[in-house]
């Protein structure tokens, strides 16, 4: 049991907003901080179903990774989605964080708990590490194991993630030995070319598009794994949980990924 100003002090022990990229939205969205808080709900999106969630829980604080308003507003009038979001917690009593790229890039933070996710062992050291941290920055290189194939690799972290219409999607020979990957929650597209610099075998990530991608592969790779950008980065909700002490922590289930249907078509071409 303690105070919101309290719960926010442990998190941002672990988090700290100032290592948040300067156009993000991070920390306290709504509440008191001298309100008690019991117990905390952990989900990757702030939005109505995880509301709703929240209150069947009894939480008094819903922690999430992704912001609620990245871009500012002007009204939180009840007449859009988010404005009916923040009517509710507030006239709930519950309060809204958010820890962003300040989690991404914390030690441990996403990247860790994705790596560890889809199988990766021993020391993991950032892909993109800061110049006055090179413990902390974006994204994480680490190993397998042992050797095995992409094709296989790919099934293992289609295991270890929560499942989605979207998948797991491969790109190079499914036949091919990997060993070293590299690993980055959410969007990744940015970090192709550190990937092929740091010389991994495969790259995980989420959100690649069709011509990066393409141009990345054709020049040589390394192989690349595109997953659902809600499941990669769902795996830190455990981990974020971990940080606080003296209250009730539940990590949401509830799968808030964009994409709702898969289906593949049954025409073969050539």
């Amino acid at each position: 049991m303690g105070t919101l100003a309290e719960v926010i002090e442990q998190l941002e022990a672990s988090y700290p907003p100032a290592r948040a990229e300067s156009w993000d939205a991070v920390g306290l969205v709504c509440g008191d901080p001298d309100q008690r808080v019991d117990r905390v709900l952990f989900a990757v999106d702030p939005v109505a179903v995880v509301a709703r969630e929240a209150l069947d829980f009894g939480a008094d604080l819903i922690v999430t990774h992704h912001p609620l308003y990245l871009r500012g507003t002007t009204s939180v009038a009840a007449t859009t989605p988010k404005g009916r979001l923040i009517h509710t917690l507030i006239g709930s009593g519950v309060a809204l964080y958010t820890a962003h790229t300040n989690a991404d890039v914390a030690n441990p933070g996403v990247s860790d708990a994705l790596a560890r996710a889809v199988g990766l062992v021993g020391d993991l050291v950032p892909l993109q590490p800061f110049a006055d941290d090179p413990w902390r920055g974006l994204g994480r290189i680490g190993d397998l194991p042992s050797p095995m194939t992409l094709a296989d690799f790919t099934a293992q972290a289609a295991a270890g993630l929560p499942a989605t219409a979207w998948g797991l999607r491969a790109a190079g020979d499914p036949s091919r030995t990997v060993s070293r990957v590299a690993v980055s929650g959410g969007a990744g597209d940015s970090l192709l070319g550190t990937a092929r610099a740091a010389g991994v075998d495969v790259f995980l990530t989420a959100d690649l598009r069709h011509h990066p991608a393409s141009e990345f592969m054709e020049t040589g790779g390394p192989a690349l794994i595109d997953a659902a950008h809600w499941a990669t980065e769902w795996p830190w909700l455990a981990l974020a949980a971990s940080t606080l002490k003296g209250v009730e922590t539940r990590v949401s289930t509830t799968v808030t990924d964009a994409w709702t249907y898969h289906a593949e078509g049954p025409r073969v071409l050539g």
